[in-house]
């Protein structure tokens, strides 16, 4: 099995617990769940479920880009939602950044939840193929 490295930018939010905003093992990269905050202030992003779903994808979009990669390289996702209400709003955006025309989208789960860190409306995480 190949030794696992963390991987890390200051372009998305810190850790704020003992974990680490992805690790690479070989081939692949697995991401922590990362909900809307700014990675300047550390605060959640306002403007509801579009805002949030945005802010997500640009803090995922750093740390892949911070292990070389992209989205194309994604090949699972798994979103939590607040309401699932917010499911068409957030899956509007999703697909703009993982399901360009042309591009093959990831497998996804979609999962409704009770409460989010930093009460946020939505958290992603993603594992992408080096």
């Amino acid at each position: 099995m190949s030794e696992k490295q963390a991987v890390s930018t200051k372009s998305a939010p810190a850790a704020i617990g003992p974990y680490s905003q992805a690790v690479r093992v070989g081939d692949f990269l697995y991401t922590s769940g990362q909900v809307g905050l700014d990675p300047a202030s550390g605060a959640l992003v306002e403007g509801g479920i579009e805002a949030q779903t945005t802010r997500v994808l640009e803090n995922l979009k750093a740390v892949l880009e911070a292990a070389g990669i992209g989205f194309e390289n994604v090949i699972k996702t798994t979103v939590f939602l607040k309401n699932m209400g917010d499911f068409a709003a957030m899956n509007a955006i999703y697909a703009q950044y993982l399901a360009p025309e042309g591009v093959v989208a990831p497998a996804r789960s979609t999962v409704e939840v009770a409460r989010l860190p930093k009460d946020g409306l939505v958290e992603i995480e993603v594992i992408a193929r080096m």
